[in-house]
């Protein structure tokens, strides 16, 4: 009897040991803050509870030792192999952060010691799209374009060039002749004024000379 008691503590001894070995603990988790793909900053708990026990994570902003603020809260249930959740954060270098695990009534401690992030901050890898692009913007030595109200107005010379109708064309022929004009008018050609003169210059001439003539006769008779 004596060595059953023995034998059996000693089972029991060894399950409870075994027992607290797969048992969820804090040693079960870990927290890493690093940089993703894109140069963005993030903290990443890791969870190797093989059992699974489902675990809240909680992620705190630490500054003299209080709380700054909440980074996050998330659900995970370990693995062998080790399940994780990332929460995004652009750390400080060398920032504090707590991180608080929960797994119902098992576990409900910090992960020791703080998560300290590294000595140089993430470099982002994002190239700009073009709309972020800068606008390099133009000299301000370069004259803008004249507005229309600025446009100067036309010359005088041109107001009176564009204002002046233009003379009517006629057509090609030759305008007729004056004195075609005036015999067209009167039937008569144009040098029948100057006949009409000397004819009215030989009456006169005509006539003095019959006057002088009877003069002289009266008086021969009267002699």
């Amino acid at each position: 009897m004596r060595i059953l008691g023995v034998a059996s503590a000693t089972a029991a001894l060894a399950l409870g040991v075994a027992g607290n070995a797969l048992a969820c603990n804090i040693r079960d988790f870990s927290a890493v803050a690093s940089c993703d793909d894109n140069g963005k900053g993030i903290i990443t708990v890791t969870d190797t509870d093989a059992t699974g026990v489902e675990a809240t994570v909680s992620v705190y902003l630490e500054s003299n030792g209080a709380d700054v603020k909440l980074v996050g809260s998330e659900k995970v249930k370990g693995t062998r192999e080790g399940a994780t959740v990332t929460f995004s954060e652009d750390w400080a270098p060398k920032g504090v952060y707590r991180v608080r695990i929960k797994a119902g009534n098992i576990v409900d401690e910090d992960i020791s010691p703080q998560l300290t992030a590294p000595s140089e901050a993430c470099k982002t890898n994002e190239t700009p799209s073009p709309s972020e692009t800068p606008v390099t913007p133009e000299p301000s030595e370069t004259p803008s374009s004249p507005d229309s109200s600025e446009t100067p107005s036309a010359s005088p010379s041109e107001s009176e060039s564009d204002s002046t109708a233009p003379a009517t064309t006629g057509d090609n022929s030759p305008s007729p002749a004056a004195g075609e004009s005036n015999l067209a008018e009167t039937g008569a050609n144009s040098n029948t004024p100057v006949i009409a003169g000397i004819a009215g210059a030989l009456v006169v001439v005509g006539g003095a000379a019959v006057f002088f003539g009877m003069r002289r006769r009266g008086g021969s008779k009267a002699s």
